[in-house]
C-alpha cells in the first residue's frame, strides 16, 4: 500500500452613506502566489445603467477576448467599484467578462445611499445583472457573483437566489446575509461558494458571520479562506464610508488584497474552476464534506453514503460528495490495521465516486490482494495499468504529476508481480 501524506486539512441597516474609495496603506507579503500572468489588457468600458426609477448607475465592464462566462462584482460600504479594478482585469484576462458597479449613492452613481431600501437596491443590482448577461459573448447561463462587506455579500446571495439557473458560483468576502439568504444557502447544495475573512477585520463580528454563512452552505465544494491572527480586531463602529470612525487596516473585504496579495489569484482560480473548467462545480473539500465523511466511518456508513451519492447523481451526474484523497487515507488506514474487509468497502465506494481514477482502481486492487482475493486484485490492477497507459484521464482527481504517475505505476506492477509469483505454473 502506497504511503499517502496527510494534509491537515449582524450588522445594523443604519450604517449607510456614500463612499470615497480610499485605499488602505498596509501591505505584507505572506507566501504570495501570483494569479494569471498579465497579458495585454484592454481598458474597461465605462457604462451607464438606468435603474427602474430613472437613477443613473455607473459601472465598468471588463470584456474578455473571446466568448465566456460573466461575473458581477459588488463593493463594500467603505469603497467603490474601483476597489475591484485589478481583480476584474485579471478575470477578463482569464476569459471571464466582468462588470463592477457603483451602488446607488456611491462613487459615480446617482441617488442617495440612505435611508437604505433593500428592494430598491435589489432592483438596481438586477439592472446590472441584466446588462451583464445581455452583452455579446457572455454565456448568460454561466454567471458568477462576488461581493465584499455587508453591502456586497447580502445582495450577492440575493442575486444567486433570484437567478439560480444562471448563477453557478459565488465569492463572498467579509460580510453576512439575512435569514432568507441563509435559508437559500442551506438549500442550494448545487452552488459552490468561496468564503474569505480575516481576524483583523475592522467590523466584528464579521468573522463569526462568515463562519455562519460557511457552515450553513450545503455545497460539498465550498471553500473557506480564513486569515488568522492572535486575536480579532475590537469593535469600534459599523461599516461606513467614514474611516475616521474605523481606520482601515487591510482586514475587510477588498482591502485584504494588499495585505494578502495571493488572494486575487485565489479568487481568479476559483472562478476559472467553477465557471470555465467545471461550470457549477468545485472539487469536493474535506472540511466541507465533514458530515458525510464522519458518517462513512460509522457502522453502516458506507451503505448510507452510497445511497446519498446515487441520489445526488440523479440530480447532477457530476456531483461529488467527498474528496477522493480523503477516502484514500481512510482506506489506507484500514489496510495498515489489517482490516481489509473495511478497506475494500471504502475503496469500492471511492471507485463508485471516481470511476475514471487509475489511483482508485489501484487502491482497490491492493486491498483485494491484502485480503487474499487474487482474481479481483488482478482485475483491478490490470485495469489501473491500462488506464495509466492510455492517458485518457488524469491519474486521480487530486494529482496527475509524472512523479505520482510513476509511483502508482510502480505500485501496480509490484502488485502484479506478487500475483504472478503466487500463480500456479502454466500447464505444459
Amino acid at each position: 500500500m502506497k504511503q499517502i501524506q496527510r494534509l491537515v486539512l449582524l450588522a445594523a441597516l443604519t450604517f449607510i452613506a456614500s463612499a470615497t474609495g480610499q485605499d488602505t496603506k498596509n501591505a505584507t507579503t505572506p507566501n504570495a502566489t501570483s494569479g494569471p500572468q498579465s497579458q495585454q489588457r484592454s481598458a474597461p468600458r465605462i457604462v451607464e445603467l438606468k435603474a427602474p426609477d430613472g437613477t443613473i448607475l455607473k459601472g465598468s465592464y471588463f470584456a474578455a477576448a473571446k466568448p465566456g462566462p460573466g461575473v458581477l462584482l459588488l463593493h463594500q460600504g467603505n469603497r467603490t467599484r474601483k476597489s475591484w479594478d485589478e481583480l476584474a482585469g485579471q478575470l477578463a484576462e482569464a476569459g471571464i467578462n466582468t462588470l463592477t458597479l457603483d451602488l446607488r449613492g456611491f462613487g459615480e452613481s446617482g441617488g442617495q445611499s440612505k435611508p437604505y431600501n433593500r428592494l430598491t437596491n435589489a432592483r438596481d443590482i438586477d439592472t446590472a445583472f441584466q446588462y451583464l448577461v445581455s452583452q455579446p459573448g457572455v454565456k448568460r447561463d454561466v454567471i458568477g457573483v462576488g461581493g465584499a462587506g455587508w453591502f456586497g455579500v447580502l445582495p450577492s446571495v440575493e442575486v444567486a437566489s433570484q437567478h439560480a439557473a444562471e448563477v453557478k458560483s459565488l465569492v463572498l468576502l467579509s460580510g453576512e446575509t439575512l435569514r432568507d439568504g441563509l435559508e437559500f444557502m442551506r438549500q442550494a447544495s448545487q452552488l459552490p461558494a468561496l468564503f474569505v475573512v480575516a481576524d483583523g477585520d475592522e467590523y466584528p463580528p464579521t468573522v463569526e458571520a462568515m463562519e455562519l454563512l460557511y457552515i450553513t452552505s450545503s455545497n460539498p465544494g465550498k471553500k473557506f479562506v480564513h486569515y488568522s491572527a492572535a486575536q480579532e480586531a475590537p469593535w469600534l463602529w459599523y461599516e461606513t464610508f467614514d474611516i475616521s470612525k474605523v481606520p482601515a487596516n487591510g482586514g475587510h473585504g477588498t482591502d485584504m488584497f494588499k495585505v494578502h496579495p495571493e488572494l486575487p489569484g485565489i479568487i481568479v482560480e476559483w472562478f476559472v474552476t467553477t465557471l470555465i473548467k467545471t461550470p457549477g462545480h468545485a472539487p469536493a473539500d474535506t472540511v466541507a464534506s465533514a458530515a458525510i465523511i464522519d458518517e462513512i466511518r460509522m457502522p453502516g456508513g458506507v451503505a448510507k453514503a452510497t445511497q446519498r451519492l446515487l441520489a445526488a447523481r440523479q440530480k447532477d451526474p457530476k456531483a461529488q460528495l467527498w474528496p477522493e484523497v480523503t477516502l484514500d487515507i481512510i482506506g489506507a488506514d484500514h489496510v495498515r490495521a489489517g482490516e481489509t474487509k473495511a478497506a475494500i468497502k471504502i475503496f469500492k465506494l471511492n471507485l463508485l465516486a471516481y470511476p475514471d481514477s487509475a489511483d482508485a482502481h489501484y487502491n482497490l486492487a491492493d486491498a483485494y490482494l491484502a485480503d487474499g482475493q487474487k482474481d479481483l486484485a488482478r482485475q483491478y490492477a490490470e485495469k489501473a495499468l491500462a488506464m495509466l497507459d492510455s492517458h485518457a484521464a488524469p491519474l486521480s482527481s487530486w494529482s496527475d504529476t509524472e512523479q505520482r504517475r510513476g509511483e502508482i505505476r510502480n505500485g501496480v506492477q509490484e502488485t502484479l508481480k506478487k500475483l504472478d509469483a503466487g500463480s500456479p505454473p502454466a500447464a505444459p
